[in-house]
């Protein structure tokens, strides 16, 4: 997916802020809490978050008995296409004439940008389970967004600082070419760099790519000790399986995913990505209670381990609910208030709080892919190695420019 360009983004930004702005009243307005969930339901991204993330959805307003002080809650999904005009139209829809209160969203960067909008404009609550730009708890921080799953900044941190101080110090990247791939790039540069590293090269790949020859030759002829993907889905498994193919890993460069997600290592397969190091936010066989969800997990969907964004997402809507509850009202801000107050408590997270710049501040864990050797079965595929603190995974606060961090 690309980026907006700046004629699209105007036209969208002159749509959203001249709509009606829908009035709150207190208690449950017309009687229901309708959830949306919005993502990739059939393309490229649709293992990351897609029908898994509305199986999670469903486990976690099972889990609130289907209803608030009984008021039912409704749940309605988008198929956003990784369309900007398609996610926009569907999220304005949805607020302004269905009544939908909050919105899950897995979108590309380029459209949770516009949504984010949308619902800071109606005050109404925005989870992202699964966007992976770094931009929505910074510069482009609202009071309604929550950031719950991963981010271009944590993920790649942990991994530059390991790998430079391994003695891989020159790195080259292949990106994708939107919102997400790019500052997924930027922050990994920084990352890099201050670890004292040095980036020789970069290429952009278009979204939904199948040929990256050309890429990974340059790749290959730049001589960087390191490959790094900022890519996902179809693109990171295209990608990968094809510089395995011209022997990279063979040549001595090390091949390194940024922001892998668990079904991207089932559908990749251990061979391939054994040994390769990672941060994550979640793995299901972490300990008794993430087993425990991951089984009923399996049987609601299609025997599958459930992947990070797909936690995220219940775990999102398990604290919603709560706050809605709390407050005695679905009015957004009164919830949002409620949801940044009130810990977060379930199999994942334990008394995790959410900052003022929308930033779940959970801990991120360090692992390492097994060989196929040492899995014992299907999603038997990490080996947790390390907790990394919230406060060193996350941006800090001093590097913010998000003014809610700033007061």
């Amino acid at each position: 997916m690309q980026a907006f360009k700046a004629t699209s983004a105007a036209l969208l930004a002159a749509t959203i802020l001249s709509a009606p702005i829908q009035a709150s009243a207190a208690g449950i307005s017309g009687d229901v809490i309708k959830i949306g969930i919005m993502n990739d339901q059939s393309g490229p991204y649709a293992d990351n978050c897609g029908p898994g993330s509305v199986a999670a959805a469903k486990l976690a307003i099972e889990d609130a008995g289907g209803a608030v002080d009984g008021k039912k809650i409704e749940l309605v999904v988008a198929d956003d296409q990784n369309k900007p005009d398609v996610g926009v139209a569907a999220a304005m829809k949805w607020v302004d004439k269905e009544g939908v209160d909050t919105i899950v969203g897995c979108s590309a960067s380029s459209i949770a940008l516009a949504v984010s909008d949308i619902m800071k404009e109606r005050k109404k609550p925005y989870m992202l389970a699964g966007t992976a730009s770094s931009a929505f708890t910074n510069d482009k921080c609202s009071p309604m967004t929550t950031q719950w799953v991963l981010d271009t900044y944590s993920l790649p941190k942990a991994t530059a600082n390991s790998l430079v101080g391994e003695g891989l110090k020159t790195w080259f990247f292949v990106t994708v070419d939107y919102a997400f791939g790019k500052a997924w790039q930027a922050d990994t540069t920084k990352f890099v760099e201050a670890a004292g590293g040095k980036v020789v090269g970069s290429v952009l790949h278009p979204l939904n790519n199948s040929d990256f020859s050309s890429f990974l030759l340059q790749a290959q002829a730049s001589g960087a000790k390191v490959v790094a993907f900022a890519n996902s889905g179809s693109d990171f498994a295209n990608a990968i399986k094809q510089a395995q193919e011209f022997g990279l890993s063979e040549g001595g460069q090390s091949l390194v995913p940024l922001g892998l997600l668990l079904n991207q290592t089932h559908g990749i397969g251990l061979q391939i990505l054994k040994n390769v190091k990672l941060s994550t936010p979640f793995y299901w066989d972490a300990n008794d209670e993430t087993r425990a969800f991951a089984k009923r997990f399996m049987a609601a969907f299609n025997n599958r381990a459930p992947n990070e964004a797909q936690a995220g997402t219940y775990s999102a809507i398990k604290h919603y609910l709560e706050a809605v509850k709390a407050a005695g009202s679905d009015d957004g801000e009164a919830v949002m208030a409620k949801m940044k107050e009130l810990p977060i408590n379930d199999f994942e997270m334990k008394n995790v709080k959410i900052r003022d710049d929308g930033q779940v501040m959970r801990p991120l864990y360090s692992a390492r892919i097994k060989t196929p050797e040492q899995s014992k079965g299907a999603y038997d595929y990490y080996e947790i190695t390390g907790t990394i603190a919230a406060e060193d995974a996350w941006r800090p606060v001093s590097e913010s420019a998000c003014a809610a961090l700033k007061k």
